[in-house]
This record gives C-alpha cells, sequence and structure tokens, in this order.
C-alpha cells in the first residue's frame, strides 16, 4: 500500500512540479479570455456579482469564476492564483481517473502507466488544464465524477441489486453540474445513459417498479439541482439562445452546405484535432514537434488503439469499457455534425487524452509482458510529450498560448510598461480590441478602462460579441477624454489616423512594445462616430 500511494504521489508531484515550472517561468501568456474570468471573479469579490455565465455567452457556466474567487480571497488578485486553482483541479483528474480505472479493469495494472501520461500530457492538455478559459478542468473532472457515479450504478444493476438513491442523486447532480459548466461533458452523459438503459431493460425483472420510480425521480431532481443556474437564467432570459449556444451557434462557420460542412469537420478532427491530440503539432500552429521522437509515437498510438479496437471486437469488454469507447465515438459525431468542428483549437479534445491514457495503460500490461518494454514503451511516449512541451515553451513569444489567430497574439510582456504610460499622462478610458482590453482592466485593477470596440482583423470587421462587459463601454462613452491602443493592424492605424485629421484633432501617439497608443486627443471621437466597432450606444 505504501509503495502504490508513493507512486501516486510523484505522478500528482511531477504533474504539479511541471505547470509550476512552466509558469514560473512565465510561458503562458496571460491573454483576455483568462483576463474575462478573472475579472469575473474580482466582481464577484468587490461588487457583489453572481453571474451565471462567463460575461458575453450563455453556454458555459460560471464555476470557475467562482473558484478562481475564492482563490483571490485567499492569496489576493493575483494571476498565478487562476492557474493555481487549474492545477488543483486537474491533478484531481488525475486521482479520479486513477479510481476510474479501477471501475474499468480488474485488476486495474496499468493504471499508473495511465498516471504518468496525465502527468506529463501533450502541449494541448498541458495548455488548457493550466491557462484557465472557464470551465474545461472543470468539465474533466465532472466528467470522471459522471462516469464513477455511473459505473457504480452499472455494477449494482449488473449484480442483480437495486441502485441505492445515494448513487443514482449523486449521477444525476454530477450530470446537472456539467450540463450548466460545460456542455462537453455531454460526450461523458451519452453513453453512460445508454449503457445504464441497456442494462436496466436487461435486468428489468430485478428491478422493483415503486422504488425504482423513486430512485429516477432522485435522480431527476439532483439533475435539477446540479443545473439549477442554468434552469434559473433560462426562466429569466428565456431558452432559445441557451440550446443555441450550447450547441455551437456562437462559433463562426460558413455557409456552406450541412454535408459539406461535415466534411470540413471530418477533416479538422482528423488531420487538425487528431495532430493536437497526440501531441504532435501545438493547438495554435502548424508546426511538427519532437520531430525524432514522432514517428514512433505515432507507431505506438496505432499499436495501443489497434489492441484496443482488437480487444472490443474479438473478446466480450464489460460495458464499462464500451462506455470509454462511447465517449470517443460521441464526441466524434459531436464535432463533425455540430458548429463546433469549425474550431478545431485543441480544447474539444481534452476529454479524449484522458480516454486515450487510461488505454494506452491497460493495453501496454496486457500485451506487453515484460515490464521493462512496458515502461520503455510509455517512457517514449512521456518523454515525447515533455519534448514537444519544452520546444514550445523556449519560443516565446509566443509561448504556450490560446491564440491560434496570429493577429490576436499580442505579446503582453510589455503590459507594465502600458500601464505605467497611461497612468503617467492621465489616459484612463478609451477604446481597444478584445485581446488588450480585459487583460488591460484586470491588471491595473480596473484603473484603466478601455472598450474593446475598436477591431483586430485586418479586413476590420467587429462582432459586438467581444463587448463582453457593457459597463466599461459606458463608462468610456462618459469620459470626457478618451484614448487608442491598436495593435499589428496598419489599415486600422490608416483608418484612425485620417479620421483624426478629418475632424480637425490633434493628438499625440507612441509605441511601447506592439501597443500603438493615441493619447491627447484635443477632442473625444468615438469609433461609432467614424464607422468603426458598429454603431453603439
Amino acid at each position: 500500500m505504501r509503495k502504490i500511494q508513493f507512486v501516486g504521489f510523484i505522478c500528482l508531484s511531477i504533474a504539479a512540479g511541471l505547470k509550476t515550472i512552466l509558469l514560473l517561468t512565465d510561458r503562458f501568456p496571460f491573454n483576455a479570455d483568462e483576463a474575462i474570468v478573472a475579472l469575473m471573479a474580482r466582481h464577484i469579490l468587490l461588487n457583489g456579482e453572481r453571474p451565471v455565465f462567463f460575461y458575453g455567452q450563455a453556454y458555459m457556466g460560471s464555476l470557475d469564476a467562482y473558484f478562481v474567487a475564492l482563490g483571490f480571497a485567499l492569496f489576493g488578485f493575483q494571476v498565478w492564483v487562476i492557474r493555481a486553482v487549474q492545477i488543483v483541479l486537474y491533478l484531481l483528474v488525475i486521482l479520479s481517473t486513477l479510481s476510474l480505472t479501477s471501475l474499468l479493469f480488474l485488476p486495474s495494472n496499468g493504471k499508473w502507466y495511465t498516471a504518468a501520461l496525465l502527468a506529463v500530457p501533450t502541449v494541448n492538455v498541458t495548455l488548457y488544464t493550466t491557462v484557465s478559459l472557464g470551465g474545461y478542468g472543470e468539465a474533466l473532472l465532472i466528467g470522471n465524477l459522471i462516469l464513477i457515479s455511473g459505473f457504480k450504478l452499472l455494477c449494482c444493476l449488473e449484480d442483480g441489486r437495486q441502485p441505492p438513491f445515494w448513487w443514482l442523486g449523486n449521477f444525476g447532480f454530477w450530470v446537472g453540474l456539467g450540463f450548466w459548466v460545460n456542455g462537453l461533458t455531454g460526450v461523458y452523459t451519452l453513453p453512460m445513459l445508454l449503457s445504464l438503459g441497456v442494462v436496466g431493460l436487461r435486468h428489468r425483472k430485478v428491478l422493483e417498479g415503486r422504488i425504482t420510480g423513486l430512485g429516477l425521480g432522485v435522480c431527476c431532481l439532483a439533475f435539477l439541482l446540479g443545473s439549477l443556474p442554468w434552469w434559473m437564467f433560462a426562466w429569466r432570459e428565456g431558452t432559445d439562445g441557451l440550446i443555441g449556444e450550447l450547441f455551437g451557434s456562437a462559433i463562426a462557420t460558413s455557409q456552406a452546405g450541412l454535408l459539406e460542412q461535415a466534411l470540413r469537420n471530418f477533416i479538422n478532427l482528423l488531420l487538425f484535432g487528431g495532430t493536437v491530440l497526440l501531441g504532435l503539432r501545438p493547438p495554435w500552429e502548424i508546426r511538427w514537434l519532437a520531430l525524432p521522437l514522432a514517428p514512433f509515437a505515432i507507431a505506438i498510438w496505432f499499436a495501443l488503439l489497434g489492441w484496443w479496437v482488437r480487444e472490443m471486437i474479438i473478446k466480450k469488454p464489460n460495458l464499462q469499457q464500451w462506455v470509454i469507447t462511447g465517449i470517443g465515438v460521441t464526441f466524434s459525431l459531436a464535432f463533425v455534425f455540430t458548429p463546433f468542428g469549425g474550431d478545431p483549437s485543441g480544447r474539444y479534445f481534452l476529454p479524449l487524452w484522458v480516454v486515450l491514457a487510461i488505454i494506452a495503460g491497460e493495453m501496454v500490461v496486457r500485451y506487453i509482458p515484460s515490464l521493462r518494454y512496458q515502461i520503455g514503451l510509455i517512457s517514449v511516449l512521456v518523454v515525447f510529450n515533455l519534448w514537444g512541451v519544452v520546444e514550445c515553451a523556449m519560443r516565446t513569444p509566443p509561448g504556450l498560448t490560446t491564440q491560434f489567430d496570429p493577429v490576436a497574439a499580442v505579446d503582453h510582456r510589455p503590459m507594465a510598461d502600458l500601464i505605467r504610460f497611461l497612468q503617467e499622462k492621465g489616459e484612463t478610458r478609451g477604446y481597444t480590441n478584445y485581446w488588450v482590453a480585459y487583460p488591460l482592466a484586470f491588471l491595473s485593477e480596473e484603473q484603466l478602462i478601455f472598450s474593446p470596440r475598436l477591431p483586430y482583423h485586418p479586413d476590420l470587421r467587429y462582432t459586438p460579441r467581444d463587448d463582453r462587459y457593457p459597463a466599461y463601454t459606458e463608462q468610456v462613452l462618459n469620459s470626457e477624454r478618451i484614448a487608442y491602443i491598436t495593435t499589428n493592424n496598419p489599415k486600422l492605424d490608416e483608418t484612425l489616423t485620417f479620421q483624426f485629421r478629418m475632424a480637425n484633432i490633434r493628438w499625440q501617439e507612441t509605441w511601447i512594445g506592439e501597443y500603438h497608443v493615441y493619447y491627447n486627443l484635443s477632442a473625444v471621437l468615438h469609433p461609432y462616430q467614424i464607422g468603426l466597432g458598429e454603431g453603439f450606444p
């Protein structure tokens, strides 16, 4: 027992240590999406706000912001606190995965190999389990808890026993919480529900009618409790936007037909998503990682997955193993046939890495009898993952970034200089783009409020969804003095200077890193007055 505990402690220490080293060396830029989480947590503590969803969205619950708010209450308003919350969540994911493997396989001899792959994962997993985008760490943990409670119910049914109300309520609560927090948990819920339905029908004779009805009632009530914030929001605001965004309406897609779009999504799944999933490239660019080891890693994964398919076809796997396979199938179908397939950025593939780690750990033990070769095979994958992470970390900027559009990948390292300059010049209100506005607001403790009403795309197109917190724009509109900040957008710079001249406005400008600052304007001129950022107020 002590040996097992020691191995588990080592895996958790490696996972936490790797992330801590990357954080201490400042390899994760602080971008706008994460700043939204930080600002929400700040407003929860200081303003008494109680948001249900993330600012400007209606498809991702705000649980992560509440966790971060707790961290801020304990340690102050620091960026590292946001990342510390994500690290704790990921360590819980590793622990819950170990519990999960014990329910999947008897005996679960490969779980420590699974833990090793989770402790040193691919670049994609390292990134999205360290930087907060608002609920992906929670989705992984809740997904595991859905499976654990669901597998407990399966065991009861397969043994011919009435499922205890406790586990029915447990399962319903986690499904409901996942429904609110992140719709990605549906890839766990759907195959789990299907398997429970199959086993329930198979063993329906042992299910007493009245008790079964009460049990299902407990499960439904627990689901409603877990998803209560979603229903309260739906009661106030209606369900149209909620349902649409749950199925990906917020993601920009082409106007192609359903079949053509599905084909594009399928290509994204295989070429772009698959290479990110296996750690062959970073999610933000097409660049191959750890090339000397890549062929070996690909060969190993093909062998492991081939063995798993063989197990599913030739042997008689238990229903729990079919659920694990069903997660991959459900994810693939959802990715291909919903708008989410138009966004192969990598974060949606996180559940599949947990599935792959589980499969790898078990298949290595089953098909490779030599302990030496087992360790060698898993070590190749671990070293390959670590090599990819280090290779990306050494390229700063961009570092390990969530920005896969080069236009949005602003180098924020001079942010402290920008804050100091704006405060010295008295430019506390103004306009900028989405990628600057929210990091600037959080890092300046909301002393510098710049509305994200400027476009960042080179063609100057703009979406009002960038204005996630309209209260900021209202403050800027009421200000008697404003400044402008642009980044890497020559066409926008030309437009601004032309419009300033047309309005007989005098100004000064300076560059601070990639920030182009227009300040000391002789008159106030709002973007909507010159055809930028769409009409407002």
